[in-house]
């Protein structure tokens, strides 16, 4: 069988907010609504839209950073920790000899911090990553794009992700799907033993 993992919050915890926090000048009193704007605009940086030369200093100068864009870049990356039981399962799916692919909403710096760093991503043959596509999920052209790229037979592929949108639009593509929760792991446990 075919497994899409999404990654963020599904294989690695992922949190911007602490790490980018202590980029902002302590005489700054609007420090969430800064962190607020920078991410709202993450998406349209992680579909493509928005290179990195134009995201990063826009991304630094809209949090009132002035330091060096290294530990800017440093502070970015330091957003990721381990989900230990989805590894364990993502080895064990992979000695059984199912196919794993990535299928994530991600930006080309987080994606290759996390394929050198962590282990885990070995067990994967590949991956769709929106910065390369010009889509990001939910959007469907991307769920296609995915199946055309891997061959992909709907009926026979299960798609993990934590987000209700992109689960609807998975259904929609004709994954068996689940949205995983990290505090919750025994259900996804239990729907992997039902779909096996």
């Amino acid at each position: 069988m075919d497994f899409l993992f999404d990654i963020g919050s599904v294989i690695v915890g992922v949190d911007f907010i602490p790490s980018l926090k202590q980029l902002i000048p302590n005489d700054l009193n609007d420090a969430d609504d800064r962190l607020h704007v920078l991410l709202e605009r993450k998406d349209e940086f992680e579909a493509g839209r928005i290179t990195p030369d134009e995201y990063f200093p826009w991304a630094a100068q809209t949090i009132g950073y002035s330091g060096s864009m290294e530990h800017f870049m440093a502070a970015w990356l330091d957003i990721f920790s381990p989900n230990e039981p989805m590894w364990s399962c993502i080895e064990d799916l992979h000695q059984k000899g199912h196919r794993l692919i990535l299928f994530s909403n991600i930006n080309d710096p987080h994606k290759q911090h996390l394929l050198e760093n962590y282990p885990v991503f070995e067990n994967f043959t590949g991956g769709v990553f929106s910065y390369q596509t010009g889509h990001i999920k939910p959007e469907p052209e991307i769920y296609d794009l995915a199946i055309r790229q891997y061959q992909l037979n709907p009926d026979q592929t299960a798609y993990i992700d934590d987000l209700p949108a992109n689960i609807d639009a998975g259904k929609r593509a004709g994954f068996s799907c689940h949205q995983y929760d990290s505090n919750n792991h025994e259900a996804f446990l239990q729907w992997l033993d039902e779909l096996l």
